[in-house]
């Protein structure tokens, strides 16, 4: 029984010396990093982070525009960034722009993979194309920008992939289900991909942000009732003590790559999400169920509409003071719809 108490003590202090080796010892950032959706929010404010701390830093989205806005931001705050225009749901289009990255940039040493959109409302109002789009964006998007720079980080042996997913990959969350399908689909190869990757010596870093406050919601589309869905979720992503900033998110995302950490949660309300629904999801779903009966409902043509932004729909309180922080993310990270 002596020697059992010992080799417990043993690995108890094992353990603690792990774990305190890893929160003192971390990498140096350097070398390129490619962030899609890196033109707004959660993106920018990473781009931004990187950039300062010495990264090459190449931003990816779609708007050439916006691209550009945020490019001009970055270079004025002495960040070396390059804004490259392109689709993550095009395979090839992703394998071109890699390559091009590593032709006059150099190899890509840090992947964030952030690009995604949200669609909000009822089930009743979601089509089979709202479901498509998200899978492609958030899922096969990801897969893409990972399938393109894989190769290059298992021959070099190092390298790392940011996966930025959402509670949403933990929890469905009532009104999102194309996002919360398209997140946990993410999470699922996200993590799959980091015990495969490591024999490589590229690691996996999956994320799962509780609700961040980038400014987003007028980007948010939205069907059903889309002034009372545009009302609520401009609401729920301003909110300070149900949401965390872009900036914060930002500092614990270059954290993990730094220590190389495989899985991050963040934000207090996240966390404890998290445990409620481990120890018992039936009675969570149970719950989510009453909030759901006090969310909008569909609309007589559900189904049928286009997903529209929510930027066209706010009115009253969602343009208040309750929006206010919202609103002032949403100037910081190039979120101010055009």
């Amino acid at each position: 029984m002596r020697r059992v108490g010992m080799l417990a003590w043993m690995a108890l202090f094992g353990g603690a010396g792990y774990a305190l080796a890893r929160r003192l010892v971390r990498k140096p950032l350097a070398g390129v990093a490619l962030i899609t959706g890196g033109s707004r929010g959660l993106g920018l404010a990473l781009a931004r982070r990187l950039g300062l701390r010495g990264m090459r830093v190449v931003i990816c989205a779609r708007d050439e525009e916006e691209l550009e806005r945020a490019r001009g931001g970055l270079e004025a705050e002495g960040i070396d960034a390059t804004a490259l225009p392109g689709d993550v749901r095009d395979d090839e289009a992703m394998r071109t722009l890699v390559a091009d990255v590593e032709e006059h940039l150099g190899p890509v040493d840090l992947l964030v993979n952030n690009a995604g959109i949200i669609q909000v409302g009822p089930v009743e109002a979601m089509s089979l194309e709202d479901y498509r789009r998200a899978m492609d964006t958030m899922f096969y998007g990801a897969v893409h920008a990972a399938e393109a720079v894989l190769p290059g980080m298992r021959a070099r042996r190092r390298g790392t992939i940011v996966n930025v997913t959402s509670i949403g990959a933990d929890i469905a969350v009532p009104h999102l289900a194309p996002y919360d399908a398209a997140k946990f689909a993410m999470r699922g190869w996200s993590e799959a991909l980091g015990a495969e990757s490591a024999k490589h010596g590229v690691t996996v870093i999956t994320v799962v942000p509780g609700l961040m406050r980038t400014g987003s919601f007028g980007h948010a589309l939205v069907k059903g009732k889309r002034y009372a869905e545009a009302t609520m979720f401009s609401l729920l992503a301003s909110l300070p003590l149900v949401t965390v900033s872009a900036e914060r998110a930002a500092r614990r995302i270059v954290l993990a790559v730094e220590r190389g950490d495989r899985f991050v949660v963040i934000g207090s309300p996240a966390k404890l999400a998290r445990l409620v629904h481990a120890l018992a999801p039936g009675a969570v779903i149970r719950l989510l169920g009453a909030v759901n009966r006090l969310l909008p409902g569909p609309t007589a043509e559900a189904g049928e509409g286009m997903a529209l932004p929510a930027e066209l729909y706010r009115r009253g309180v969602a343009r208040s003071i309750l929006t206010a922080l919202g609103e002032r993310a949403a100037r910081r990270y190039n979120e101010e719809p055009a």
